[in-house]
């Protein structure tokens, strides 16, 4: 910050702010319910004709729409830094999660991908059916050992074939300002096999925030950090890079951050 005060733990929006926000964010509701059905019904169909590369790159198109259309409606855009640090080959992103938008805009950066996610999100009609589709490692968070089994095990089987892992290590969406806490998956996974990770920083909570129907005009901005090789270390050491990494970025590029003292 600038001024030396503190910045406020949440970021809060004014009646007036919700107000201008809502025409759009209805707008944009309309068109993802379109497109939603049309993906899900029409594409899913002609998917099941075609081999992964092919579904993938129908799919996909689903989210770039939704991100257009958000800057179209909302007024949502976004500046990235750090592509060159993008190598020529997958490897394991973990990426800050505060709202759907990063979801989806992974994909301008990393693809083919993939997604560790709750088995739950595969039963969600249409959407669950899509990504059921693309291959995801979808595992039982209840059983701990056995998801972790099946995370490596998949997750093994996906980079050899060449897929981007996209992990979010604080498991669900944060608000906008905070920080969750974060697990060990991704560290494990490329500790298991010496596949570096990607680390992304982002602040777009600020501007499409979680579990919200109003999205609000603004720009987001990305950082894409330089990969963390995890030969020679073990999995808590790669996982305290990472989240060093990614906070502290995430805390320069937001306008609000809530720091150690803020939260008690």
């Amino acid at each position: 910050m600038t001024d030396g005060k503190r910045p406020p733990p949440m970021l809060h929006r004014s009646v007036g702010q919700k107000l201008l926000a809502l025409p759009g964010s209805v707008l944009w509701a309309l068109g993802a319910l379109l497109a939603t059905l049309l993906f899900g019904t029409i594409g899913i169909l002609v998917a099941m004709f075609l081999p992964y590369r092919g579904r993938y790159w129908l799919f996909i198109r689903w989210s770039f729409f939704l991100l257009w259309w958000a800057r179209i409606c909302c007024g949502i855009h976004h500046q990235v830094e750090g592509t060159e640090h993008i190598p020529d080959r997958a490897c394991i992103v973990m990426c800050k999660h505060q709202s759907a938008w990063e979801t989806l805009a992974t994909q301008y950066w990393f693809h083919p991908q993939t997604w560790v996610l709750k088995r739950e999100l595969m039963k969600i009609p249409l959407i669950g059916w899509a990504l059921g589709m693309l291959q995801p490692i979808a595992i039982d968070r209840s059983a701990r050992k056995k998801a972790m089994e099946q995370m490596l095990e998949q997750g093994r089987e996906r980079i050899r074939e060449g897929r981007w892992i996209i992990i979010f290590p604080e498991g669900t969406r944060i608000p906008a300002g905070r920080a969750g806490r974060y697990r060990p998956g991704g560290a494990i996974l490329s500790a298991d096999t010496g596949v570096p990770i990607i680390p992304v920083a982002h602040n777009a909570g600020e501007c499409w925030p979680r579990n919200s129907f109003l999205k609000y005009p603004g720009r987001i901005r990305v950082r894409i950090g330089p990969a963390i090789d995890p030969k020679g270390r073990d999995a808590d050491v790669i996982l305290d890079e990472v989240r060093d990494w990614i906070e502290t970025n995430t805390r320069a590029i937001s306008t609000v951050y809530e720091t150690p003292s803020d939260a008690g």
